[in-house]
């Protein structure tokens, strides 16, 4: 963890890539300690916004396909083996959070590769069940682009604002208050886009038997 503290504290495009990458997987990687103080970086001119928001969401492309893959070819036994070890307990991984995020793809479908890259403790794990649903990789990959890139464009506006009110060594407190917040609206607006399509559906499903 020494290793990726000190990525954290030097930032650039290919430790935003690769951290994104291990936040994607099962590594306990923080996306809003990349992206926002990345992006405040940016607002001060060091950096540039769309290639932090780009290689954020390469390297986000880049770990979900390695779950995917994992999960598509050796199974959920090994999924669930692998989550109830010792190893998988240091990614702070367990049977319960796997089966959480089966279950919301299960429910959700497709949407749920969109909608889950927006949601705490499903986030990096929604490419697991895909993976087992062998899911169609294209679909995936699309899916998951537009998720990770919402979700960074998020991160990255909060960390532009934040850079006009907060100074740098006040910036780790800040996201860590503001993320609270951000979370608790992420849900918020992922119900209501869920709310949307099911009652879409009903409708559709409704209109043909009239």
């Amino acid at each position: 963890m020494n290793i990726i503290t000190s990525l954290l504290n030097n930032l650039n495009y290919p430790t935003i890539f690769f951290l994104m990458m291990l936040e994607s997987t099962v590594v306990p990687v923080p996306s809003e300690l990349v992206v926002s103080p990345a992006a405040y970086h940016a607002a001060g001119g060091n950096m540039n916004m769309w290639l932090v928001i780009l290689f954020a969401t390469l390297g986000a492309d880049l770990g979900a396909t390695i779950n995917y893959v994992v999960a598509y070819y050796v199974g959920r036994p090994v999924i669930y083996r692998f989550a109830n070890s010792r190893l998988g307990h240091l990614c702070l991984l367990n049977q319960e959070k796997v089966e959480k995020s089966e279950k919301y793809f299960d429910d959700h479908g497709k949407l749920a590769t969109i909608t889950g890259r927006l949601i705490p403790g499903i986030r990096h794990l929604i490419s697991i069940p895909a993976g087992l649903a062998k899911m169609h990789y294209g679909h995936f990959l699309l899916y998951t682009t537009i998720g990770a890139s919402v979700w960074n464009i998020i991160l990255a506006a909060l960390g532009w604002y934040l850079h006009t009110i907060v100074p740098e060594d006040q910036l780790h407190d800040k996201l860590l208050e503001y993320g609270d917040y951000l979370k608790y609206g992420i849900i918020a607006i992922v119900l209501l886009v869920v709310i949307y399509f099911v009652a879409k559906k009903q409708i559709k499903k409704l209109s043909k038997k009239s």
